[in-house]
């Protein structure tokens, strides 16, 4: 991510604001469960950037992705200012920010693991990889459940914000219904640019 001057300003740029966001976030133990993910991905981008350096696609959008998280850390999902604002203008009883964060957690690793797949030759039929591409994302998106079971039963009440639920009894399925909404929408809009990405890097 660091060989070209976009992923090296997109890396600094997610940097920063992971740096910021730290500084004074609403709830620190939240936060740090939220960017996790940041936390994990940075040092294997950086550590993968030379035998598998990604297109400039997959880079802006991990690099959104991380921008979400790390949003969603500082205030918590449940209190994010952009989610109040959209709040009001769709009309919704909640806060809508959680799922824009599952939506991307469900577009940004279908890309991922098209990319993987396709540059290691791992597979060549166009269906069986974008359906593959969706059971990634899927089982992302349950993973991501299961370890917010795990922490409502460590932490009972304190997980509150973590989870996001905001008092939704179907909060869970809601959540991997927009990552699977997301990982679909990534392979329709985005499998031509892609493609010709990928086509320019064997170059």
């Amino acid at each position: 991510m660091l060989q070209r001057p976009l992923q090296a300003s997109l890396m600094a740029i997610v940097v920063i604001a992971l740096l910021v966001s730290g500084i004074a976030p609403t709830e620190r133990l939240t936060w740090l469960m939220e960017v996790a993910p940041v936390l994990i991905a940075l040092p294997i981008l950086i550590a993968t950037r030379q035998r598998f350096p990604l297109t400039d696609l997959l880079a802006v959008l991990i690099a959104l992705h991380a921008l979400v998280l790390i949003l969603g850390g500082a205030y918590t999902y449940a209190h994010v200012p952009l989610g109040f604002w959209l709040q009001d203008i769709l009309g919704t009883l909640r806060n809508p920010y959680d799922k824009i964060g599952h939506f991307m957690q469900g577009f940004v690793p279908a890309m991922v693991a098209r990319e993987i797949l396709l540059r290691g030759d791992f597979v060549r039929g166009r269906r069986m990889l974008a359906f593959l591409c969706i059971c990634v994302a899927m089982a992302i998106s349950a993973c991501y459940e299961l370890i917010e079971w795990a922490a409502a039963i460590a932490l009972g009440q304190g997980a509150d914000e973590f989870l996001g639920t905001q008092g939704d009894v179907w909060d869970t399925q809601s959540d991997m219904f927009m990552a699977l909404m997301g990982a679909s929408s990534a392979l329709a809009l985005l499998t031509g640019w892609h493609d010709r990405q990928i086509a320019t890097r064997r170059r």
